[in-house]
């Protein structure tokens, strides 16, 4: 999974990899060619006391040592540029990914998971790149040019570095193995540590109010013990590798100074070569470290690879539609409707089937839980239906592309929602050239002109994420003055009035009628008393439309719209 997806990725940047191992290997050659011109030196110059032997030699191992350098700092920076721009593609996957995904695929892998991926993930993944550039690639070079070099030194000698090396490699296939498990349940608990702080950061206030900060504060410690556990139980392994390694090592290297020294002593190796052959070793000894550190956050990258494939391999439910043909005005129009999410025993919507005509306005009404918010959803295409049609001005809604299909319609959500910015950087999301004077009319509108005007920045004023430093109803008012910007032809309006007062609700509702004269608009409703002008009224139960009609007519003819009525309305208001 890992090596599949960075392969992708890197395939993109084939001149700079090459360039890379160039760069590596150059390094590479140079770093195993100092021992041997200092043993020479030691040889020829030193022991010799042949002065020109000692300047001729010094000045090519000061020459080699420059390109090491040279070769290793080109290599170095390569490489973090091309890991930079695999991380910065593999974010612009992961996030067009998810803005392509359905609220329900949203649900299944929970915002704080693709948070996760997103970020934590991508840098893991990231890492391991810059290290392979950086490490992996001169480490088997050293290795391998080091055993040589070594045997070349002296071939009686190379038998104990020979030993050693099946040692060293069973030691880190055995750690190695034990850490990728760990490394994946440490993501996973990180998703679940993330998913607890994000509860308790949006759910502040409710858990003040209920006095649970005890509770939710032992909530987060059990996260964040199990978090620490893993991350100990990793980080011993991870420790108990390097003593390991450099006991063998070690010892490795007593025995070639004990055997090194009696094979001078009988004649049989020069100072030199000794010198050359410890030299040797240590460049063994740092390839294998340097082998072992990427090993070691390979797993880790490995578990985030896999879960970063698995949301770039999910298919969205919702596909584009391939455009075909434009529709002839804006009715909507649902035939015989039904949705139900996966694994769901009943369907959340029924049968669905009603005509909204250019020009009116269709409320929808029901008790909590009976699939209005999710029969507004489908006409978007924010869910798909899973049965029936739906058009828009004839075209039904698969056919169209859902750039085109979303540019005729502005939703404003039921939970009103406002990005970190201003005023008019929210606005302008729904029309990014609209001008202060736009952005004033369709304030007035909303009825938020005032409030607005009080703020010392006016359409500058800050807000945060969220929109929280507003309350409950200045928020609806600006999500509906930002869909009011965008001059669409159907509106969707998702209880997207129950934060208002009767007074603000009522001005609001007398500016819009002339506003969307000529629109569809369709409103989910809690309420009778707002809805009671509306041209159609739908009554949802169970998924089902169960009457349809205006107030009066619901009035004489539905029970279950009756029943509504009579719970809410005062005598004077129920003709």
């Amino acid at each position: 999974m890992l090596i599949g997806l960075t392969g992708r990725l890197l395939a993109a940047h084939k001149g700079a990899v090459l360039a890379i191992v160039a760069l590596q290997l150059i390094q590479t050659m140079a770093t195993l060619l100092l021992p041997t011109l200092n043993a020479a030196i030691i040889d020829n110059g030193i022991v010799g006391r042949d002065v020109s032997q000692i300047v001729d030699l010094g000045s090519w191992m000061a020459v080699t040592a420059g390109v090491q350098v040279v070769a290793a700092v080109a290599a170095g920076y390569l490489g973090a540029v091309v890991a930079m721009e695999l991380g910065r593609t593999l974010r612009e996957e992961l996030f067009a990914k998810v803005q392509s995904m359905s609220s329900q695929e949203v649900t299944a892998f929970g915002a704080a998971s693709l948070v996760t991926r997103t970020t934590n993930d991508v840098t893991q993944v990231q890492n391991l790149v810059v290290l392979v550039f950086t490490m992996l690639i001169a480490a088997p070079a050293i290795f391998v040019g080091g055993i040589a070099l070594a045997v070349h030194q002296d071939v009686v000698l190379s038998g104990i570095v020979i030993a050693v090396v099946p040692v060293l490699a069973v030691i880190m296939v055995l750690i190695v193995r034990r850490l990728i498990p760990l490394y994946r349940q440490g993501q996973e608990l990180i998703d679940g540590i993330s998913r607890v702080l994000r509860e308790q950061i949006i759910g502040a206030s409710v858990i003040r109010g209920f006095g649970r900060q005890g509770h939710e504060e032992r909530r987060f410690d059990g996260a964040n013990k199990e978090l620490t556990h893993n991350n100990l139980r990793s980080a011993l392994l991870v420790a108990s590798m390097m003593p390991m390694i450099m006991l063998v090592v070690n010892l490795s290297s007593v025995g070639v100074v004990w055997f090194g020294g009696h094979r001078i002593q009988s004649g049989d190796m020069r100072l030199g070569a000794l010198t050359a052959f410890i030299a040797y070793i240590l460049q063994i000894l740092i390839a294998i470290m340097m082998a072992m550190y990427v090993f070691m956050t390979a797993p880790r990258a490995a578990a985030c690879a896999e879960r970063i494939q698995a949301v770039l391999d999910t298919t969205p439910a919702v596909t584009d539609g391939p455009g075909v043909g434009d529709p002839g005005g804006n009715a909507v129009e649902y035939r015989n409707v039904s949705f139900a999410y996966p694994g769901a025993e009943q369907p959340v919507l029924d049968g669905v089937t009603f005509t909204a005509a250019p020009g009116t306005v269709t409320a929808i009404i029901g008790a909590t839980g009976t699939g209005k918010s999710t029969l507004l959803n489908l006409l978007p295409r924010f869910l798909d239906a899973s049965g029936g049609a739906i058009s828009i001005g004839g075209s039904d809604v698969r056919s169209l592309s859902l750039r085109t299909l979303r540019s005729l319609v502005a939703v404003v959500p039921q939970h009103s929602y406002l990005f970190s910015g201003t005023i008019a950087g929210n606005l302008r999301m729904a029309a990014p050239a609209a001008t202060d004077a736009d952005l004033w009319r369709v304030l007035g509108s909303a009825q938020a002109e005032e409030f607005v005007r009080k703020s010392p920045q006016g359409l500058h004023s800050p807000v945060s994420q969220g929109g929280t430093n507003f309350s409950g109803g200045q928020r609806q008012r600006l999500c509906i003055a930002r869909a009011l910007l965008r001059e669409a032809a159907v509106y969707l309006f998702d209880d997207s009035f129950s934060a208002l007062d009767y007074g603000t609700d009522d001005r609001l509702r007398g500016a819009l009628r002339p506003l969307l004269r000529a629109a569809t608009v369709l409103v989910v409703a809690e309420r009778v008393a707002p809805i009671m002008d509306a041209d159609l009224i739908l009554v949802l139960e169970d998924g089902r439309v169960v009457a349809q009609g205006t107030h009066r007519h619901l009035m004489a003819s539905s029970p279950s719209y009756q029943e509504i009525a009579a719970s809410q309305l005062v005598p004077e208001e129920t003709p």
